[in-house]
Order: C-alpha cells, then sequence, then structure tokens
C-alpha cells in the first residue's frame, strides 16, 4: 500500500515482521529510515518505554510537540484530519521508526496526529534528552536531522497543515501566502477565485467573500486576515524574548550571514538574540540548489542549510524570533544600543550585527504586479515548481540564482526560457551553471532580451520581449515568470543613523569612519573603526547588506563568524554587566572574561 493511501476503518493488529513492512510507508529519500538496535539502545539510555492501546494518541495535530516517540512494537499511523470526516492517513510506521518531523525540533505544533494502531510499546524521550543526544551523537543526530527534513519537504509537497483561503487578487492573500511558503510552512491554498472548495468552506465557517482571506485549521481555528505575527504565533514561531530584553549581541536578520554569526557568538557564550522580519535563509532560502559552497560536493538545497543553520544555533542558545521587523536603532549612555520594532518592542543590546540582506528587486513592466504572487514569483520553490508542470515558464536574470532556479524548474516545467539582457551567462553566472544550463535540452537562452510587458487578466499568459540590439519584438507563450534580477538593501530605517553608500548599503571600515559625523567618537575609544563596523562603535554589518560584499553564500557566513571576533574586541573595550569597571580609555580597558586575548593581526 502506498503511504498515501487511506487504510480501512478495520484493520488487523500486524504483529509480524514482515506483515509490518508490508503496510509501512516506504522509505522515501531517507525520510523513514528504522533505527539499529544499538541506536535504540542509546536513545533508551534517555527515555522510559510505555505500552500503547488501540487509538491511544501520540501526538495531536495543534498542539505542540514536545516528545519524541520511537516505535519497538506494534504499528503508529501519522494522520491528518483526524476525528473528522476528511480523516487520512498519511504515514504509517513500524518497529525502529520514530515519530516526529522538523517541528518536532524547533518546538513548533504538530501538523498530524500521530495514533497507535493497536497493541504496542514505544520509547518515549523528552525533546530537550533528544536535542542534547543529537548534539552529542553525530550519527543519530544525521538520522533524525535529515529524515525531519526530508518529512517538512514531504508535507508541503502533500499540502498537509493550514489553509488559507483568498482572492488570488488580494495582496493580504499574496502576503500570507509569501510568509508561509518563506518559513517552509506545510499548509494549502485554496483560491477564491477558481476553487470549488472556497465556496463550501466560506458556507460552513458563515463568512463572506469580503471577509477573506482566511486561515483554517482543523475545521476549529479560523483567523480572520490575521498578520503575520497572528499565523507565526498559530503555529509555533519563537516570538520574540519576554521580560528583561538586554542582551551581549542582537544580530538583525538571518540569512546566511545572521545564521553564521548567531552560531559563532552563541557558542562563544554570548548571549544571543536574532530578529527576522520574514524567515530564516534570506535570499539563499529560496535557492533550489546550491552547488559551490563548500563541504557540500552534491550540493544542498537553500532550505536545508537554512534549517541546519538555525537548528544549530539553537544547539548553541541562540534565540530566534519570527516575525520581528526592525525600525529605528538608537544609542544608550549605557554603552548599549536599542533595537525598536513595529510591534512597538524594544530590545537592548550591547552590541549589533545588521544582517538584513536586501529584498527582490521587482521588474518595473506593465501587467507584473497583478500577477505577482499568482504567475509572477521572485524564488523557485516546490512550492511554485508544482504549478509548472503542464506548460512553459521563463526566468529573468543572468547570475547564479537565476541559473540554479533554470535548472530546478527544468525538473518540472515543459521548457524554460532564460532570458538574459547581456551578451554571455559568462558575466555574472559561475562556470559550472553556465555549462549545466547550455546542455539541459529543456532550456532556451535568450541572450541581449528583455521583458517590456507581461499580458494576462487572471494568470499569465504571454511575454512581450524585446531584442535589445535590433528592436524586434517576440511573444513568448508562457504560464509563470520567474525574477532574479538582484536586491536592494532594506535599510530605510538606518538612513540617517548609520553611514550608507550611495545605493543604500551600509558602509563600514575606513570609509564608514570617513563618514562619520562625529569622528571624535574613535578618538574617544582610543581606537579606529574596525573592519565590519558601521560608522557606530559596536554596531557591525555582514553579507549583502555590506557595502562592496561579494554576493555569495560562503563569503556571507564567513563574514557573520568574523564579525563576532569585531564584537569580542568592541566588547573588551566596554564595561561588563555586573562590574564595577567604567568604560575604557585606551590602554586600560575592562576585559570581559568571554574575550580571547590573542588576535590575528590582519584582523585588526
Amino acid at each position: 500500500m502506498s503511504g498515501d493511501q487511506s487504510l480501512p476503518g478495520e484493520e488487523p493488529v500486524l504483529e509480524k515482521a514482515d506483515e509490518v513492512a508490508f503496510w509501512e510507508t516506504p522509505d522515501i529519500y531517507g525520510a523513514y529510515p528504522r533505527l539499529t538496535e544499538d541506536q535504540t539502545a542509546r536513545l533508551a539510555e534517555h527515555g522510559q518505554r510505555r505500552t500503547t492501546a488501540p487509538n491511544d494518541v501520540l501526538i495531536r495535530e495543534g498542539e505542540r510537540c514536545e516528545t519524541f516517540f520511537v516505535v519497538l512494537s506494534g504499528t503508529v499511523a501519522v494522520v491528518e484530519d483526524y476525528g473528522t470526516p476528511e480523516e487520512h492517513v498519511l504515514r504509517m510506521h513500524g518497529p525502529g521508526r520514530f515519530i516526529g518531523e522538523l517541528g518536532l525540533l524547533y518546538g513548533q505544533v504538530a501538523f498530524y496526529t500521530a495514533v497507535a494502531r493497536g497493541p504496542g510499546e514505544v520509547l518515549v524521550v523528552a525533546l530537550d534528552q533528544l536535542r542534547h543526544l543529537v548534539s552529542q551523537d553525530s550519527t543519530i543526530g544525521d538520522i533524525v536531522l535529515r529524515a525531519c527534513l526530508c518529512r517538512r519537504a514531504l508535507l508541503v509537497r502533500q499540502g498537509a497543515g493550514f489553509r488559507i483561503i483568498g482572492s488570488r487578487y488580494s495582496p493580504d492573500t499574496r502576503r500570507l501566502r509569501e510568509f508561509a511558503v518563506r518559513n517552509r510552512l506545510p499548509h494549502r491554498w485554496i483560491d477564491l477565485e477558481t476553487d470549488v472548495e472556497a465556496e463550501e468552506l466560506l458556507r460552513r465557517f458563515g463568512v463572506g467573500p469580503a471577509e477573506t482571506p482566511l486561515v483554517i485549521w482543523r475545521d476549529t481555528t479560523l483567523l480572520r486576515n490575521p498578520s503575520n505575527a497572528e499565523l507565526a504565533r498559530l503555529i509555533g514561531l519563537p516570538s520574540l524574548p519576554a521580560g528583561s530584553r538586554h542582551g551581549d549581541v542582537l544580530i538583525v536578520g538571518s540569512g546566511p550571514a545572521g545564521l553564521a554569526a548567531a552560531v559563532y557568538a552563541a557558542s562563544e557564550g554570548l548571549s544571543t538574540t536574532v530578529v527576522e522580519a520574514m524567515a530564516t535563509g534570506g535570499q539563499a532560502g529560496t535557492s533550489s540548489r546550491i552547488e559551490n559552497l563548500l563541504g557540500f560536493p552534491s550540493g544542498i538545497s537553500g532550505a536545508e542549510l537554512t534549517e541546519r543553520a538555525v537548528l544549530q544555533a539553537d544547539k548553541f542558545g541562540a534565540r530566534i524570533s519570527i516575525p520581528a521587523e526592525a525600525t529605528g536603532l538608537r544609542p544608550q549612555d549605557d554603552d548599549h544600543y536599542v533595537v525598536a520594532f513595529a510591534d512597538g518592542s524594544e530590545i537592548a543590546a550591547r552590541a549589533v550585527v545588521l544582517a538584513m540582506g536586501a529584498r527582490y528587486r521587482r521588474l518595473q513592466v506593465p501587467g507584473i504586479e497583478r500577477l505577482e504572487g499568482t504567475s509572477v514569483h521572485y524564488s523557485a520553490t516546490v512550492y511554485e515548481a508544482q504549478q509548472c508542470l503542464t506548460d512553459p515558464v521563463a526566468v529573468v536574470g543572468g547570475g547564479n540564482s537565476a541559473g540554479q532556479a533554470v535548472l530546478f524548474l527544468a525538473g518540472y516545467a515543459p521548457k524554460v526560457h532564460l532570458l538574459v539582457r547581456g551578451a554571455s551567462l559568462e558575466a555574472n553566472m559561475s562556470r559550472y551553471l553556465v555549462d549545466q544550463v547550455a546542455r539541459h535540452p529543456r532550456v532556451e537562452v535568450m541572450l541581449h532580451t528583455e521583458v517590456t510587458e507581461a499580458i494576462g487578466q487572471e494568470v499569465l499568459e504571454e511575454l512581450d520581449v524585446v531584442d535589445n540590439r535590433t528592436g524586434g519584438h517576440r511573444r513568448l507563450a508562457v504560464r509563470s515568470l520567474f525574477i532574479f534580477t538582484g536586491a536592494d538593501p532594506h535599510t530605510e530605517w538606518l538612513a540617517g543613523i548609520v553611514a550608507l553608500d550611495s545605493r543604500g548599503f551600509v558602509l563600514t571600515g575606513p570609509e564608514a569612519q570617513e563618514a562619520c559625523a562625529y569622528p571624535e567618537v574613535w578618538h574617544g575609544r582610543g581606537r579606529s573603526c574596525m573592519t565590519l563596523e558601521a560608522s557606530l562603535p559596536g554596531v557591525f554589518a555582514v553579507g549583502d547588506i555590506r557595502s562592496g560584499s561579494v554576493k555569495r553564500v560562503a563569503s556571507a557566513a564567513g563574514e557573520g563568524a568574523m564579525a563576532i571576533h569585531f564584537v569580542h574586541r568592541h566588547l573588551g573595550h566596554s564595561a561588563v554587566p555586573g562590574t564595577t569597571g567604567t568604560p575604557a580609555v585606551a590602554g586600560h580597558s575592562d576585559v570581559s572574561p568571554r574575550i580571547r586575548h590573542k588576535e590575528s593581526a590582519w584582523l585588526a
């Protein structure tokens, strides 16, 4: 039986191993591994055995996951819409398999119910014990992490989880869908314009089309046009810390640069908080496959890289809050900085790392805006790719992001047109991508080509493109357009606070010091502006947001890690909370016990 089919209402209890295996969901891509006896014994040292009876609920949909279960005997079904007329089995697991997906490791609520199908026994491991074991035992850690990542991807593909009901023309519908997609939350969009299910659901809940978009979960929870923060709380995404909001380091942004900074800061004992306005991973998190990242010879998806980094930061104690949009930055008299947020809250920290990355640059041509979120996309993930199974698509851009998207989409769509306004791919795309794009039978590269109009009322029907050498126009019959034309810095809230270059990127190092409105601030500290430091002492900029940075995942992660070295140096010139010291003058610093005294000369 397929793992996606429902089982009959009354199933015989399966006792023999070969019978259990027959009814089990096949292991797909390592999503459903069977633990060895030694691995189960290792887990048993940190858990307790528990007998199960038929219909015992181990995990309930909509409730926070706090326990890890290993099936020792009997079978456990993973069910969606448990106890409703829409109930159906997603997976079946027998002895040696464990229950849980990515939400388990994050402490999110469950997107399914796990229920025992008959008498049996399970091993129960508390979440904190599991996290400890995963961090100590690399073999078990890799098995659990990979399975959880794969299971989340499969839930996403199946459209499990909550439902978003709204019109494709609604900006709020597009906002909710983008938030769910970017945060890799299992959900299904029901289009108010075309889906017959929408009318039935609106009737069932007694709401009218004017009250959409709606978020519906388990037929018991309904949110009318929720904010991103309200949706995040429903799912269990981490919110801003309560109580005393003071710490050593506040990192604004959670792309590769911000997550690397979080890992190194937290692992070195600094109290670390990461705030993110939209979703962890930044632009890298939307990449279908990154093949030139050191240490991943077969490549890695942006989503998997992000999830691994988030778990690593969490392991060391960094707190990540989503969504939290920074709106202001100001210094305090006690050598702290205060960052204000859109919801009115504030966090103070002794050092701030700016890692907001940049926002996708939109294509400004007629017809684009009304199709954004339905036929026009700024990322290429499995959500978008599933809409491209039968019709040709077009990708605009000539960099690595465009090349990665083309290759990914060519695995779904029958034809992919790559539209590049320049004379060659080699100018901005890595050689390995150029070669793969050129060889792919489903890809057509169109150089010297620009989009002049998107044609279609409800969905994209055609693109009008022009050859920028001859001025000749051509129509392309495509149903989706993917745009990868670079990004602009998200620094409006920093204007007038830190020095920016002419394009809005944050100046650092000597350029920042030269542009500083109050150069005496550096003289008073007896030092110069450090390499990644902005025009305010103790504020650092890393990754795409920094003026002059190299727009690559590896370099962004490297800058995030290096910034923490400079944070330590900055804190070494500041009074440490809980001491009687005063801010130091040159040569007489109150040094935090966390500071490493041996420093590389080239980092001066």
